[in-house]
């Protein structure tokens, strides 16, 4: 009984220590792929948007104060057809007076107030062949299709293509329409001159 007793006990150890071996281990893949061409953004102006200086007895007291848009031309332009989207991040992350995914800061005044927020506008692409602006919520699982323009948002991704999916391409020139807004002057400490400071970064993305 006590040999029988001891095998069992036995056979429980080692059936315990095999369960604890299998449960502290985990797998690690590493994937991805190198692609053969490269593609290089660039701006107009050399990506600068200038509002000028703005006289604060201008701004709306109890709503936002909406500025005239400003364009600018982004051209992408690859070493062959590539699939690739843009993803823009905020450089003032956080700064924006009304958050949206699609909205961007212009900085914070007096520590932290904050002093409004742009919008990036995606309108009219003009390809090697007819596209539509594109954008994905979820990293280019899926992609929606605006004909008419879309929005450059720092939570998705925007590519150029149709049906909706994105194309191949080697060069393309779009429309970014900058949109700003200035917080409502009562939030504001306007005693002296603030800068509006936006900055965003916009990065290629390989599919």
């Amino acid at each position: 009984m006590k040999d029988s007793l001891a095998a069992l006990t036995g056979a429980l150890l080692v059936a315990h220590c095999a369960a604890a071996l299998a449960a502290s281990s985990v797998d690690l893949s590493v994937t991805g792929a190198i692609t053969p061409s490269a593609c290089v953004p660039s701006l107009s102006e050399g990506g600068q948007v200038d509002f000028g200086k703005l006289a604060a007895k201008d701004l709306a007291v109890d709503r936002s104060t909406e500025l005239p848009p400003v364009s600018l031309q982004l051209s992408v332009n690859c070493e062959a057809q590539t699939l690739f989207a843009l993803n823009a991040r905020d450089n003032r992350l956080g700064s924006a007076h009304f958050f949206l995914s699609g909205n961007y800061g212009l900085g914070l005044i007096n520590g932290g107030e904050k002093l409004g927020s742009y919008g990036i506008g995606v309108f009219n692409p003009v390809a090697d062949t007819p596209v539509q602006p594109l954008f994905s919520f979820d990293h280019g699982e899926t992609w929606l299709v605006n004909s008419s323009g879309s929005y450059m948002g720092h939570d998705y991704w925007n590519a150029f293509g149709d049906s909706p999916t994105p194309k191949a391409l080697r060069n393309v020139t779009v429309e970014l329409r900058i949109s700003a807004y200035i917080a409502p002057a009562r939030t504001l400490t306007l005693t002296e001159e603030v800068p509006l400071d936006g900055s965003a970064t916009l990065d290629v993305v390989y599919l």
